[in-house]
């Protein structure tokens, strides 16, 4: 106690007043309380018991707060309920005379404590709302949104909530996103059955193109069902068939195809059905005047949207006359298969012809060989160097040999023939054509020639080795011996590749020939300049060489600057 002076009676009596006056007014209001008057409520507080009331006067906004369809209550700082009404008591199913002075802690489920003190934090500094679960008594939970505001409530700051139960709020919502749903739904049905009537009116109207274009056919114009089964024939059908529309508007394909194309026909059409591939085959039909005439039958499916088969849609084109022409083609090729089986016997028989004839000859001139050499050696030496005898001797001895030469090329040409099926294999170029050159050394020695070669970098080519420097020995001979004297003689040779061929070219300078209007070029004994010695049969040696390997020889020349001769190895 804190030391004071002594005080007069007068202090006293008035401090007495004082104390007597407000013993009065705690007096009449528990007098109050206790009739109902005021409603009040004892909190334990810090500095002491505290009594809040409400008082009479605000009896009228009291009636108002008790109708309200949401709850209402007013929170001290720590949670204690210093007011309810009876909606809020209802959601948690709690008697209203024991909702005053719990803790409003006790209706928020554990998973939502967090929450409702950042709520209650929140609204102690302004404002704050938000939605959680109220647990009621029997354990039940309810959605409610609470808006929280501090109000100052007998010169003391409390928290005013008003709670609103959403529940039914969210069912409404629910019905609304069904409602929503069936509008949506209806909606969408109504664009499918709107599509579906613009879809009828659009297959009408190509419907009727379709016919339009199909009656303007030249052709017989048809289409069927996805099953396979005819819709609808154009008039060229009819007039093809002598049938009528009216009396027979889907008449069946099966009766007027020939019988012995009819089995493959069903069948091919049974596999399209079912594969749902274009269907194409080629049968005859028979017309209006009995005649079986040769169709070729294609058909496409149509399909829609989803990639169903909604129709067939065909045609059948006249190809008679094509087939007739086909089949005499093919006539026309036997006979030519035949005539080339025929031909190939005579060259195989004219072969041993002449293989027999050379073989046989070399005895009787080989005989007449010996005899002139028998009769000079009887002869006396004066008369056989005779200015008489001497130019016979030579005239004889020259037939001798020349006979002999022919015989040898015949032999030649035939051996050629019987190595046309010898092995092939991978051959450089190089090589060959530097083997060939050390077999010319003396001839390129005595003409002087000038020889370019560039083949290093050519590819091998698919050939018989043998036969490979047969082509390059008589082209490089006829460039050496067949050179131009008014000047020095230079060959080339090259290669480069094409699409299908490995190309070899031998150039020279020399003399040329004449290449236009001259069929027998590439001839058997075929000569062009006789002031040289040769046998004419070298270039026929070298084609026929080439056309057996698949390949070909050509020749660009003019007379008096030389030729290029050019031989093509398939790749």
């Amino acid at each position: 106690m804190t030391d004071r002076g002594p005080r007069s009676a007068a202090a006293l009596a008035q401090e007495n007043e004082a104390l007597r006056h407000r013993l009065q007014e705690a007096e009449d209001l528990i007098t109050a309380i206790r009739t109902g008057t005021i409603d009040a409520l004892a909190v334990q507080a810090p500095e002491g018991p505290r009594i809040f009331t409400l008082e009479g006067a605000d009896q009228s906004y009291r009636n108002l707060i008790e109708q309200m369809s949401e709850g209402a209550l007013l929170l001290s700082q720590n949670g204690t309920v210093l007011y309810c009404n009876a909606c809020l008591a209802g959601m948690v199913k709690a008697p209203l005379q024991s909702m005053m002075g719990v803790s409003f802690h006790d209706f928020v489920p554990l998973d939502y404590q967090e929450y409702w003190l950042e709520l209650l934090s929140t609204a102690w500094t302004g404002k704050s709302k938000g939605e959680m679960p109220l647990q009621a008594t029997d354990g039940h939970q309810h959605p409610v949104a609470l808006a929280l505001n501090v109000l100052v409530f007998n010169q003391t700051q409390v928290l005013a909530v008003i709670v609103t139960d959403v529940s039914e709020q969210r069912e409404i919502s629910a019905i609304r996103a069904r409602v929503s749903e069936q509008n949506t739904l209806l909606e969408r049905q109504q664009e499918t059955l709107r599509t579906q009537a613009q879809a009828q009116r659009a297959a009408e109207q190509t419907a009727a193109e379709t016919s339009r274009i199909l009656e303007g056919m030249p052709h017989i114009a048809w289409t069927a069902s996805p099953a396979g089964l005819n819709t609808y024939l154009n008039r060229r059908w009819f007039e093809y068939t002598g049938h009528h529309a009216q009396a027979d508007p889907a008449h069946s394909f099966s009766a007027l195809i020939h019988p012995d194309d009819l089995p493959g026909a069903a069948q091919r059409w049974r596999e399209a059905i079912a594969s749902g591939e274009a269907l194409e085959i080629e049968c005859r039909i028979r017309s209006a005047t009995g005649e079986f005439r040769w169709m070729l039958g294609r058909a496409l499916p149509s399909r829609n949207e989803q990639g169903e088969i909604i129709q067939w849609i065909g045609a059948y084109t006249d190809i008679h006359e094509h087939k007739v022409t086909q089949a005499r083609v093919a006539e026309a090729q036997e006979q030519l298969r035949a005539s080339n089986q025929q031909l190939l016997r005579i060259n195989r028989d004219l072969d041993n012809f002449i293989y027999t004839a050379s073989h046989d000859l070399k005895a009787p001139i080989n005989n007449i060989e010996g005899l002139l050499s028998a009769l000079l050696s009887e002869l006396p030496a004066e008369l056989v160097k005779g200015a008489a005898i001497q130019p016979l001797v030579g005239m004889m001895q020259g037939s001798v040999d020349r006979f002999k030469r022919t015989i040898e090329h015949l032999t030649e040409v035939t051996r050629l023939q019987k190595e046309h099926e010898q092995p092939q294999g991978l051959i450089e170029l190089e090589p060959v054509v530097r083997a060939v050159m050390l077999d010319l050394a003396p001839l390129l020695e005595s003409s002087g020639a000038q020889l370019d070669v560039e083949v290093q970098h050519c590819a091998p080519v698919s050939f018989s080795e043998k036969n490979l420097r047969s082509v390059v020995y008589n082209l490089l001979s006829n460039a050496l011996k067949y050179r131009h004297p008014a000047r020095p003689l230079r060959v080339r040779v090259r290669c480069h590749a094409t699409a299908e061929y490995q190309v070899l070219t031998v150039q020279d300078n020399g003399l040329g020939l004449q290449v236009a209007g001259n069929a027998k070029l590439f001839a058997m004994f075929q000569r062009f300049h006789d002031h040289v010695e040769g046998s004419g049969i070298g270039l026929y040696m070298v084609k026929r060489i080439m056309e057996n390997a698949g390949g070909r020889v050509e020749v660009e020349s003019t007379v008096g600057t030389g030729a290029t001769f050019s031989v093509y190895f398939r790749r």
